[in-house]
């Protein structure tokens, strides 16, 4: 078997065997041999052991294995004998050179060391005669130092009774310099001589230099509580006194009250503040960038205070805690004026500078009173005045909008109607969508400042923008409620409509209302929505149980709720005011005595003037919408084309019971069909709202005409005027198959109420209407 056939684990295995078996003890003596037992029954694996016994070896291996397998075991033992000669050989080999490279070592020693002892003996010599000289110098030199060092003990001794005796006049040259730490120095450093010799040698020295001390503790606490020193000459005067050993305990009171009266002129000055914001955003005025920025009064007004803090807790240890409330009462104060600030219109640039000042002021009190905790005291305090920031950027801008609304208002009060309301929806739609980016841009930056008190408070920023957006566009719909002249049970700011109170709503700002309303819902929300999912996503501050601060659909279904009530309100309203006239018209005359007709009655040249006017208000708001003509779309208006033959069938009849029975079942019949295609839903278009209008002006006109009884005269004078209002109201229409039938219905009920229901002969009412229309071209040439 060849040595490179051997798999690398057994021949490592054999090779530490080999090495055991060569440095090992005798094999008589190990635990195998001990332990090992005649008994145990002998394995071809045995061969590496140390109770291997050859004899047991053979026969097993003979009984075991055939003829091949012998010869095979036999060949493989010599190649392994083989490879044990070789490896023994090299770990001979190895040892051989180990063992001379170890005995040249010891030789080059051995050589090394016998020159070395001599060197140490020479060494040694002349160590003990440098010792033997320094001991002579030392004897014939120790009268003399004796002699020297007591002489400078008493040059010292004399030095410092030079000092006493010049003490008090040292005390007088400091306090004509008001160099009183100096003095104090001084003072002190004589202190034990005057406590060992101040009755005897040192008397007078003594009691002058108390005499000037005592000048020098007056004019400490004279300075101490002195209006005109600083907060911390104040302080230093009062470290002075505690090391002249005066009972400074009973200042603490009044020191701390300097320091509390102190609070008022570090209280930050929003006037500067917006200035030096003014500034810092003027190009103009902010220099150059490499020049070192002085510190602001304020600044060095906060270093000073909080220097006094900490000189005040140096000679009051036990003064924590009234630090504390004094630091917090600042940090308080500071955002009492912020919130104030708040209250007017600012942007997030401002608050920012202001947010930055204060923050600066806790990190230098946190620097010299870290028991205060005032970044954890101060985040409080910023989140209510961030959290008020917003709900005034939400309120300002409400307020833009009423703004813009409320001009319109004005407008229409005082009669300036040209394109005024135009001008006052796009003025809205800007206030809401251009207002509403520029307070998420806004609110942005407050999201991007790297401020400490900010980035702690970024998720509630999120929920606090979303959530106001949220209440602001419900406060939007009750805005429009409100201006509307509609009840809202929210509650509602009044500064934003006032003067609307108690006056008389105007339809066009109704309409604008309604189309305003629609904006929001197909514009305005999903922009914000967008915006808001972009930067302003994340925040979940917000308990689970209140649900998500933002739902754009709810919002979107309230405002398209609004916006069809308040086109349908603004429909009622025009509606109305048409029907006062029309209810004038039927009640003044008496109808059973009219003349004969000569003319169309002014009632409708009034109406034509109504409709007029609306036209002019919804194209100035509404989009133009598509004619439709619904003569063959229907069955209400297909039969009410087919009976106007026999309508005027039965018109040209005698007044007969019969007859107007059956006129009677024929309207009703047709009145009950065409119901449901006569009103359809209105849509946010010019002719779909003038055509509701008309519709309910001549549904309202057909019940006044039910509450009327006519002669002959007064039902040709209804047939005349509704025959002329014809073509001019199919014109401004949309559903002329639907007016066609109304129309129709105000002259069958007319004749129901007719006591001689005879119409006028066709061309006597073709003359009638021309001579309505010369006479309208003659007034208005222009027109014709």
């Amino acid at each position: 078997m060849a040595v490179d056939d051997v798999p690398l684990d057994d021949k490592a295995k054999r090779m530490r065997d080999l090495l055991s078996s060569f440095y090992a003890p005798d094999p008589s003596m190990s635990p195998q041999n001990n332990n090992s037992s005649p008994s145990q029954p002998a394995t071809l694996d045995a061969i590496n052991t140390t109770s291997f016994n050859p004899d047991q070896y053979m026969n097993l291996l003979a009984q075991k294995s055939n003829l091949e397998g012998l010869l095979q075991r036999h060949v493989e033992m010599a190649a392994e004998i083989k490879n044990l000669d070789t490896d023994l050989q090299m770990l001979v080999y190895e040892n051989y050179n180990k063992f001379i490279s170890a005995t040249d070592t010891i030789k080059r020693m051995k050589s090394n060391i016998v020159g070395m002892e001599a060197n140490m003996e020479h060494l040694l010599e002349k160590i003990m005669s440098v010792q033997s000289r320094s001991d002579g110098v030392n004897t014939s030199l120790f009268e003399k130092r004796e002699h020297i060092e007591k002489l400078h003990r008493t040059r010292n001794l004399l030095r410092k009774v030079q000092f006493i005796y010049d003490l008090p006049a040292r005390l007088g040259k400091c306090i004509k310099s008001e160099a009183y730490a100096d003095a104090v120095r001084y003072y002190t450093g004589a202190m034990p001589i005057f406590k060992a010799y101040g009755d005897s040698s040192f008397q007078d020295c003594k009691r002058a230099s108390e005499e000037a001390v005592t000048i020098i503790i007056k004019n400490l606490q004279g300075k101490l509580f002195s209006d005109s020193e600083s907060i911390q000459a104040r302080a230093e005067a009062a470290v002075l006194l505690k090391q002249l050993n005066f009972p400074v305990d009973s200042l603490q009171a009044k020191l701390l009250e300097k320091l509390e009266q102190s609070l008022e002129e570090l209280q930050l000055k929003m006037e500067e503040v917006a200035n030096a914001s003014a500034d810092s955003n003027d190009p103009s005025k902010q220099g150059n960038i490499s020049e070192a920025v002085p510190p602001t009064a304020h600044e060095t007004s906060v270093r000073e205070f909080a220097e006094a803090v900490r000189a005040y807790r140096v000679i009051f240890p036990d003064s924590d805690e009234q630090l504390t409330k004094l630091a917090q009462a600042l940090v308080t104060k500071h955002f009492e004026s912020t919130e104030q600030y708040i209250k007017n219109r600012i942007c997030a640039a401002d608050l920012l500078h202001v947010l930055g000042i204060i923050w600066k002021d806790v990190l230098l009190m946190d620097d010299v009173l870290p028991e205060a905790a005032l970044p954890d005291y101060s985040l409080e305090a910023a989140r209510v005045a961030v959290k008020q920031y917003v709900a005034n950027a939400f309120s300002h801008l409400l307020h833009d909008i009423s703004d813009a609304l409320m001009r319109a208002h004005n407008k229409q009060k005082e009669g300036v109607e040209e394109d005024s309301l135009q001008v006052a929806l796009e003025a809205s739609k800007k206030a809401v969508l251009q207002g509403s980016m520029d307070a998420l841009l806004d609110f942005r930056q407050l999201l991007d400042d790297s401020l400490g008190l900010l980035v702690k408070l970024r998720d509630l920023i999120v929920d606090w923008v979303q959530e106001g957006f949220q209440n602001f566009f419900g406060a939007l719909d009750d805005l429009f409620l409100l201006l509307s002249g509609r009840n809202s049970s929210a509650p509602h700011d009044n500064s934003l409509t006032d003067g609307t109170q108690g006056e008389k709503v105007f339809a066009g700002l109704v309409l604008v209302l309604a189309q305003l309303s629609l904006f929001v819902e197909q514009t305005a929300i999903p922009r914000i929505t967008e915006e808001i999912a972009a930067s302003f996503s994340g925040g979940g501050v917000r308990g689970y149980e209140y649900g998500p601060p933002f739902v754009p659909g709810e919002i979107c279904r309230i405002f398209h709720s609004a916006g069809e009530k308040l086109l349908n309100l603004y429909i009622n309203m025009r509606t109305q005011r048409v029907s006062i006239l029309l209810k004038k018209r039927f009640t003044t005359p008496n109808w059973v005595k009219h003349k004969e007709p000569r003319e169309v009655h002014m009632f409708v040249d009034l109406f034509l003037h109504e409709l007029e006017s609306i036209g002019s208000e919804v194209k100035q708001i509404l989009p133009q919408g598509l004619r439709k003509h619904r003569r063959n779309d229907s069955n209400g208006s297909t039969a009410s084309s087919r009976s106007n033959p026999l309508r005027e069938e039965k018109l040209s009849r005698s007044n007969t019971q019969r007859a107007r029975s059956q006129l009677l079942e024929t309207h009703l019949a047709k009145l009950f069909k065409q119901k449901v295609e006569v009103f359809t839903k209105v849509e946010f278009t010019q002719e779909s709202v003038i055509t509701m209008v008309v519709k309910l002006c001549l549904k309202s006109l057909q019940e006044f005409v039910r509450l009327q009884t006519f002669n002959r005269s007064g039902f040709q004078q209804i047939q005349l005027d509704i025959q002329f209002l014809r073509t001019p109201v199919r014109e401004a229409v949309e559903d002329e198959a639907a007016i066609d039938f109304l129309l129709d219905e105000v002259i069958v009920a007319a004749a129901d109420r007719c006591l001689d229901p005879n119409p006028l002969e066709p061309p006597i009412l073709d003359k009638l209407i021309q001579a309505k229309l010369a006479k309208a071209r003659e007034y208005s040439p222009m027109s014709s």
